[in-house]
């Protein structure tokens, strides 16, 4: 299925094709892929717990996120949709892409709840996707530190890793509802 589509960018399904050419792009600039991430992310799609989308920059693939309508992990687990694991190519960045998967992926959300919540890593590797968050109007959940799905308590030790995040939400105002102050 097509969620969005202009002259240079395409949102679409996940497909079968892209895990692979994702983790070859994704080792091309350094990156530790496999394919295996986003080949259960489409077992989940298939099994109907995610929607997995792609975007093509002029017919390049070029980024991908998730959106879970009932995520079982972290912050938010049960409570709200998540959109999870978020990433545009580097080569693509500052396109437009990144906000295209952002808007399909909020649209999506709001069909479930009138909030949506993401995770992101605290290391240098995502400073574009912080950026990008704070700019879409996300919010952290005030739970602090997150360190392999669970609260960082303080003074806790910890490794800056991918399994470092904190916790961010935006009001949608889904479901006719209008969002809340």
């Amino acid at each position: 299925m097509v969620y969005y589509c202009d002259d240079k960018i395409t949102v679409r399904d996940l497909e079968e094709r892209d895990p692979e050419v994702f983790a070859a792009a994704e080792r091309e600039q350094g990156w530790q892929e496999d394919g295996s991430k986003l080949r259960k992310r489409l077992d989940d799609a298939a099994s109907g717990r995610a929607v997995c989308l792609a975007a093509d920059f002029c017919g390049e693939p070029a980024g991908y996120v998730s959106v879970y309508p009932k995520y079982e992990h972290g912050a938010f687990a049960g409570r709200m949709p998540m959109i999870v694991d978020f990433a545009v190519l580097e080569k693509f960045r500052r396109r437009g892409v990144g906000g295209k998967l952002m808007d399909v992926a909020e649209d999506i959300a709001k069909q479930f709840a009138d909030e949506v919540g993401l995770g992101v890593g605290l290391h240098q590797g995502y400073g574009s996707a912080q950026r990008l968050y704070v700019k879409c109007g996300y919010v952290p959940d005030g739970s602090g530190v997150w360190y392999r799905d669970k609260v960082c308590g303080e003074y806790e030790s910890c490794q800056n890793d991918d399994d470092l995040v904190i916790y961010l939400s935006k009001k949608l105002g889904g479901r006719g509802d209008p969002p809340r102050e």
